[in-house]
């Protein structure tokens, strides 16, 4: 086991891949909570765990993928398919302002060039920044930014510096899923690889602009590609430093060509790798719980209630979890595939103060929003 230096200074030993699959294997949930959560402790020992106000907006549900895992997209021609107008979009977030919110989290399927010229994509960015000039704007992950690339002729860089220019803030970390090839290509037909995702976040980084990273788990996966998913994102992170957080969620399976598969017996069976194996509340506080104790350069983690619940989204941050995510004014794609909790700034915040701690508004980075404090949790002031 070496020793790595966290984000605080103090050192702790840093996990190697076989470690972290034999305590995801054979740690109780007792002993992985309490281990998250002295790590936790330690990188936030501050009185207080933070929230986001913002809303989802999928400026269109065309994609020429084949997610197995989606309800959501619709492919190009079909019926039901959208784009959504300049006064949709100016409306949707009038009413986020309106609440108080700060950030638009803004993706979209992959959408033919012939649909959406870059063009669109650009003048969109400029219209959303000159009318609501406070707005965050975190969109469009690293699958939509690489079939830029590949759509429009230009290198990854070049998309990313456009894109920035007309008032792309930061990049969410969505399409990730499992980032190992044998996964991706059963469950994420006609999207990035393993590679080409993280190449998206390296240029991202090196331009100077953050962004988030995901998993999705709980479907053809096993615990050690679960470990190996965590591996790649450190990797990237001892290179760039330019994630802040981390966010996984369960396979939502209703309504999805993949949960139709023929699933293992129960969720505590050991997943392996060829049938459908849902993860539920174990093991969705044990996989945070394991994220937390690997992802020793990663400072923040978000619980996902909106997987999860109130309840077991509020047990996180007992398990590894220092945010409790976003309000989420808008959300479609995890709602389509038949989960839909629903959670208002007022609930969120008296779930935190039940859990003993105080509720802080935050933006994107991670920079407290409220009572005018602008100092950063785990990050330097400079990056707002």
């Amino acid at each position: 086991m070496s020793t790595a230096a966290s984000t605080n200074g103090a050192a702790w030993p840093r996990l190697t891949d076989a470690e972290a699959l034999d305590l995801y294997r054979g740690a109780s949930i007792h002993e992985l909570g309490r281990l998250a959560h002295a790590r936790t402790i330690a990188l936030h020992p501050e009185p207080y765990r933070t929230y986001v106000v913002d809303r989802n907006i999928n400026y269109s549900n065309l994609c020429t993928a084949t997610c197995a895992f989606c309800n959501f997209r619709v492919r190009p021609g079909g019926a039901g398919g959208y784009v959504l107008g300049l006064d949709e979009i100016d409306r949707k977030i009038e009413e986020l302002v309106a609440i108080g919110g700060t950030q638009v989290l803004m993706q979209g399927g992959l959408v033919p060039p012939d649909v959406l010229g870059f063009e669109w994509y650009l003048a969109l960015l400029r219209h959303i920044k000159g009318r609501f000039p406070g707005i965050h704007l975190h969109a469009f992950s690293p699958p939509e930014v690489f079939a830029f690339h590949q759509a429009f002729d230009m290198s990854v860089r070049d998309v990313l510096l456009r894109l920035q220019e007309a008032g792309l803030d930061t990049i969410p970390g969505g399409g990730a899923e499992i980032l190992v090839d044998r996964v991706r290509r059963r469950i994420s037909r006609g999207k990035t690889n393993t590679d080409e995702y993280l190449r998206v976040m390296r240029e991202a980084h090196r331009i100077g602009m953050r962004t988030s990273v995901t998993m999705m788990f709980g479907h053809l996966e096993t615990p050690a590609e679960r470990i190996e998913h965590l591996h790649r994102i450190r990797e990237v992170q001892d290179e760039t430093g330019g994630f802040t957080a981390f966010i996984c969620w369960t396979f939502q399976p209703e309504n999805t060509p993949l949960g139709r598969m023929r699933s293992l017996p129960d969720e505590l069976a050991e997943p392996d790798g060829e049938h459908l194996c849902l993860a539920g509340a174990h093991a969705y506080l044990r996989t945070v719980a394991i994220a937390r104790l690997y992802l020793d350069n990663v400072v923040n983690l978000q619980a996902s209630w909106v997987t999860q619940g109130p309840a077991i989204g509020q047990l996180s941050l007992f398990f590894g979890a220092n945010d409790m995510g976003s309000v989420m004014m808008e959300e479609n794609v995890v709602s389509a595939a038949g989960t839909v909790y629903h959670l208002t700034e007022r609930e969120i915040r008296q779930l935190i103060a039940d859990a003993g701690y105080q509720p802080r508004k935050r933006n994107c980075f991670y920079q407290l929003l409220d009572r005018g404090d602008t100092a950063a949790l785990g990050q330097p002031a400079a990056d707002g």
